[in-house]
């Protein structure tokens, strides 16, 4: 081993500046998150040398089982925290320690800047390592990587950049393997020095991490202060709630509670343990294009990946950990992908959550509840992925409708209007937007329930053929619709249906012939029971809010819609009524109501100037007739 050589100098990726500058100046009411983040990057450090042993022993040679250390020196005053792990090369801790590679920083960033406390999005975002800052002047980190003869020794005091450079003799003497952190402590940071201190933070974030952690006080004997045990093999009538909060928290990163948790052993071809949890928040990333899953493998107590697919896509919100007893420990990362064994629990252990959701639902609402606030949109993405589990994941979902909120598909079926065939829906942006939807009105003006599906995933749900309990789910946008069967609320709107209006194939064709290519087609509206128009989609399209969110992507072609129009109303009467009207009166009204469809949609007018113009001059016209 050389000594030391020069340290290179190198900057911060522009978030880390910005991170650190952040929490260097910002005073958190919980800095003791980041011992928890420590010792959770050095148990994860830990777990990774055991994988990598498997394939190659003389990673641990010497003998020595990974553990934790954490000791205080109040005359230097520095806390240490080091661990026997995997350790860092040179480049490791460039990219781990120098830069945040992952999605979502920018909001994080944003968010934290606005937080009163900043500590629970430490650890929804993972940034655990930079949290030491709230409570060190300078950081120090030694590192060994399992195998190597080299050690590297990385400094900042959290400005702008950070040093880099070969550890001295001494260094590499002390480092033998994995890392050591070194936290030279601001003043207000002196109780981390405290031996009760650490043990009550360990105590009440720390305790269920696999490895030892042992304190090392200046004076006496080093000895362990966490339980270390695997909380999930442990039977369920040893633990409390407190247990299963703490375990949550660890795996999590996280400080809110679990909305729900699912621990069991399952035995027979197969045996492994499960502990299970779904969070009542949501997580930066809950709509990482990636859309990996956080339930961590191990087998017979060995951590084996974080990323095994163990659960589908749309249960990506579950965190937790499933423990095998029977797949091959030097299982890789690329066999786990094809592997029989995995897939059967993955299907068991998919349909086991999603009973679970269905029991809470029923026995706990409030609590399922906010797993669906937090997590419905992503639920929901199954009822077009898994086709095998569409009818429960149906059942499971809540939606806003014409009634209210929370409602089920079985609540709807339940209060059919006589004659009702359909379940009814309507997709849009907002909620208070599709209340205002025309297409809303003769299904208000009968009493039939609609769902109002604002999620942009909704779109493309709906587009698959559904049916629950054998009534089929139908877009009040699309299609022919035909309440003729259901009775109206109000009878005498009912007698009122035919007076007046206007000539329908004399209309129709001044409008067609006003629009032209603007639309596929016009035709009298089953939908409408006040306002003059509207526009939906032919039966073989696609409904017109999955079109319009694929054409933002450039995905799929536009479609002309067909503009419905209610014959009754003055407006339209006006087209053909008046046999001395002026074509161009006759073309701006055609335009005036596709344009008016348009804006009630949510859609510009296709040039939104000369609707202006037309507009003023039907008011002008108007004026001037008065």
């Amino acid at each position: 081993m050389t000594t030391t050589t020069a340290p290179e100098s190198q900057p911060f990726q522009a978030e880390v500046a910005e991170l650190l500058n952040l929490m260097v100046h910002s005073v958190y009411s919980e800095t003791e998150i980041f011992l928890r983040e420590l010792i959770s990057n050095a148990s994860d450090a830990c777990d990774k040398l055991r994988y990598e042993a498997i394939s190659a022993p003389e990673l641990i040679a010497d003998g020595a089982p990974p553990k934790i250390r954490i000791a205080p020196d109040k005359k230097a005053n520095t806390l240490s925290v080091v661990d026997s792990g995997i350790g860092m090369d040179r480049q490791e801790l460039i990219d781990n320690l120098g830069t945040i590679a992952r999605s979502g920083t920018k909001s994080f960033l944003s968010r934290l800047t606005e937080a009163k406390d900043g500590a629970n999005l430490i650890g929804q975002f993972g940034v655990g390592f930079y949290a030491a800052f709230m409570v060190a002047e300078r950081i120090v980190v030694t590192s060994r990587r399992a195998g190597s003869d080299q050690v590297f020794v990385w400094s900042s005091s959290g400005g702008s950049g950070f040093e880099i450079a070969q550890a001295s003799d001494e260094d590499a003497t002390r480092v033998t393997r994995g890392t050591e952190i070194v936290l030279h402590l601001k003043k207000e940071a002196s109780k981390y020095l405290e031996t009760y201190e650490i043990e009550r933070v360990v105590r009440a974030w720390s305790d269920n991490i696999q490895f030892p952690i042992e304190l090392v006080p200046e004076e006496g004997e080093p000895r362990q202060i966490n339980s270390a045990s695997a909380l999930w093999q442990r039977p369920k009538s040893e633990l409390k709630p407190e247990d299963y909060k703490q375990a949550y928290q660890q795996v999590a990163g996280a400080f809110d509670e679990p909305a729900m948790t699912l621990h069991y052993r399952a035995e027979g071809r197969q045996s492994y343990a499960v502990l299970l949890f779904a969070p009542s928040t949501k997580p930066f990333d809950l709509f990482d294009q990636a859309r990996k899953g956080k339930v961590k493998l191990y087998v017979r107590r060995v951590f084996i990946a974080d990323d095994a697919d163990l659960l589908p896509a749309y249960l990506r919100f579950i965190r937790g950990v499933i423990d095998s007893e029977d797949l091959p420990l030097n299982i890789s990362r690329e066999m786990l992908q094809n592997n029989p064994q995995l897939a059967q629990i993955r299907k068991a252990v998919t349909g086991r959550v999603i009973s679970e959701l269905e029991s809470l639902g029923e026995k706990e609402p409030e609590a399922f509840a906010k797993i669906w606030d937090a997590f419905g949109p992503v639920i929901k993405e199954g009822i077009w992925e898994d086709f095998e589990r569409r009818e429960k994941l149906l059942a499971l979902s809540r939606f806003t409708t014409t009634k209210g909120e929370e409602r089920s598909l079985k609540q709807y079926v339940e209060d059919l209007k006589p004659n009702q065939t359909d379940i009814y829906y309507l997709t849009g942006e907002s909620v208070e937007r599709l209340k205002s939807n025309p297409k809303l009105e003769s299904a208000t003006a009968r009493g039939i329930e609609v769902l109002l599906l604002t999620d942009p995933v909704d779109a493309f749900w709906t587009s698959a053929s559904l049916d629950f309990g054998g009534k089929p789910l139908k877009s009040l946008s699309q299609g022919d619709i035909d309440f003729g069967l259901i009775p109206l609320l109000d009878e005498k709107a009912d007698d009122k249906k035919d007076e007046g209006g206007a000539d329908e194939a004399t209309t129709i064709a001044l409008i067609k012939d006003a629009l032209g290519e603007r639309v596929s087609d016009v035709r009298a509206s089953q939908r409408l029971t006040s306002s003059a128009s509207c526009l939906v989609a032919g039966g073989g399209a696609q409904d017109r809010m999955l079109e319009r969110l694929l054409a933002m992507q450039n995905k799929g072609p536009t479609t002309k819609p067909i503009l419905e129009i209610n014959m009754r109303h003055p407006l339209v009467a006006a087209i053909a009524g008046d046999k001395d009207a002026a074509k161009d009166l006759s073309k701006d009204l055609s335009f005036l109501l596709l344009e008016q469809a348009q804006i009630l949609d949510g859609e510009l007018p296709e040039d939104p100037a000369a609707f202006a113009n037309r507009l003023n001059q039907l008011v002008l016209l108007g004026i001037a007739k008065g």
